[in-house]
């Protein structure tokens, strides 16, 4: 029933599923079931993981990764998607938690992933199981509710926690995504964000397979690699963070690209500045934003096209099979424009997190998972995600949004990037700090932007001091690292 590659390698056998841009080479679906064959056989027979094993895995983004998550499915066996960007110290506490049979490691990771000191480590890489069956019979039978993987939340307190991602939430993610968005097997995506983050795997990677589309695998974001799929009409569909976004519009190749046979293109991660939205209408492109989290799919909204200009950022609607809820520090439903935390439910939502029962039960009541962002819906039910509960700054009372300023800011011709974050005040308890990068060959002074921003939002938002750096640190899946520049700058 779980076997996605087995179903898809009947169905659709001689469609391509995945152009490897690593290794420089197509699979269709026949043949990627049949080298994942192999891996599932070395899997059982060589190695003996039985169903439930927890199987680590530490690399940077290959094709081999895949296979394992798609081999994990195939035998019951459990994927630990561990960050390779994370130091030994960080990785320990995770693996002790977890306890699993076996790691598989990127050849790039090799001395970090032997440092952990798990049972068995062996390197992710095909040659070593080339040699098994590619037919593979199986007696293991998977459940909805059994877990396929563990996937991390960022960690930006403490230790990260591990999120149980059940078959039940992988394949309701697809088909809540696949029906809701209007994918079709003609459709293709990049993958450029890393596949330890649900974002690589769940928005367009395992809907694809689901609906037999094609995958466009890549080991890392690269601006002129991206130009060139664009340009060979190689993908219709992209998705990714604002950080990516700007970095394609600054790029030289931006102004001479043909992006006409782009499907659409979705923001997620954080909120985009609203002139990145207007480049892209300018090329024709349908841009909008996307929202969700480990915890949940991670896709929960759709906006439906004749609203993506009238409604910049929102969200929009719920997918099939979601329900959500807004509400106020009582729990009561809030009305209409009015904003509270934001519940979800339905079947992709998490049914907790790995040995953390008191988390669960803190996050996941009576099945709504509470996830600590602000949102509030329209008049005409469109959902608007105005933050993170602990991004938010309340400064003399007043609510401030980090995201509303930084789309300011990035609207000055010469900001390339910006973040805002709240520090303490003694007046005001909290205010507004900028962190921005300055396009190269300009100059720009804090009273040049002050007194932009003065003449476009509230005085108590404009921030009251500003730093300017050559780059603004990033998170591993290239989002603005804020955790780090609260405790730098905060």
């Amino acid at each position: 029933m779980n076997d996605w590659l087995k179903r898809r390698g009947e169905l659709s056998p001689e469609k391509i599923a995945l152009t490897d841009k690593i290794k420089g080479n197509k699979l269709t679906y026949s043949e990627w079931n049949g080298k994942v064959n192999k891996l599932a056989n070395f899997l059982t027979h060589e190695l003996e993981i039985k169903k439930g094993d927890i199987i680590s895995v530490l690399s940077p983004n290959n094709r081999e990764y895949l296979d394992l998550f798609f081999a994990c499915g195939k035998i019951g066996a459990v994927l630990q998607n561990l960050n390779w960007r994370l130091t030994k110290f960080e990785l320990l506490p995770l693996i002790q938690e977890a306890e699993p049979e076996i790691i598989f490691y990127g050849k790039q990771v090799e001395k970090l992933a032997k440092e952990l000191k798990i049972k068995k480590s062996v390197e992710l890489n095909e040659v070593l199981w080339d040699s098994f069956s590619s037919e593979f019979d199986s007696t293991v039978q998977t459940d909805w509710d059994d877990a396929w993987m563990i996937c991390y939340t960022g960690g930006t307190t403490g230790i990260s926690k591990g999120v149980i991602i059940t078959f039940r939430n992988i394949t309701f993610n697809a088909i809540n995504t696949v029906i809701s968005w209007g994918l079709s097997n003609g459709d293709s995506a990049p993958i450029i964000t890393p596949l330890f983050h649900t974002g690589g795997l769940n928005v367009f990677t395992t809907p694809l397979v689901y609906i037999g589309g094609e995958s466009i695998l890549m080991d890392k974001f690269d601006v002129d690699e991206i130009f060139d799929v664009i340009n060979n009409k190689e993908i219709n569909l992209l998705f990714a963070v604002p950080s990516i976004f700007i970095a394609l519009q600054n790029n030289p190749r931006w102004g001479e690209t043909d992006f006409s046979y782009l499907k659409f293109v979705i923001n997620g991660g954080a909120p985009c500045p609203v002139p990145v939205f207007k480049k892209w209408w300018k090329k024709g492109v349908i841009f909008k934003t996307g929202y969700g989290l480990t915890e949940a799919g991670p896709n929960t909204f759709w906006l439906p096209d004749n609203y993506v200009k009238q409604k910049i950022n929102f969200v929009g609607f719920p997918l099939f099979y979601i329900k959500v809820r807004v509400v106020d520090d009582k729990g009561e439903e809030c009305n209409i424009n009015e904003e509270g935390e934001l519940l979800i439910r339905g079947p992709h939502v998490t049914p907790g997190y790995f040995k953390r029962e008191e988390e669960t039960k803190k996050n996941i009541i009576n099945g709504w998972l509470h996830t600590g962002d602000i949102a509030y819906r329209d008049s005409d039910g469109c959902y608007f995600i105005a933050g993170r509960k602990k991004e938010l700054i309340i400064s003399g009372g007043e609510n401030i949004y980090p995201a509303e300023i930084e789309s300011v800011l990035i609207s000055h011709p010469k900001i390339k990037e910006a973040a805002v974050i709240g520090v303490i005040d003694k007046k005001w308890g909290e205010v507004p700090k900028a962190i921005i990068v300055v396009k190269d060959n300009f100059e720009l002074s804090q009273e040049e932007v002050r007194n932009f921003l003065k003449e476009r939002i509230s005085s108590y938002k404009v921030p009251k001091s500003f730093v300017f750096l050559s780059e603004i640190p990033k998170t591993s899946v290239g989002k603005i690292d804020k955790t780090f520049l609260k405790k730098k700058y905060g």
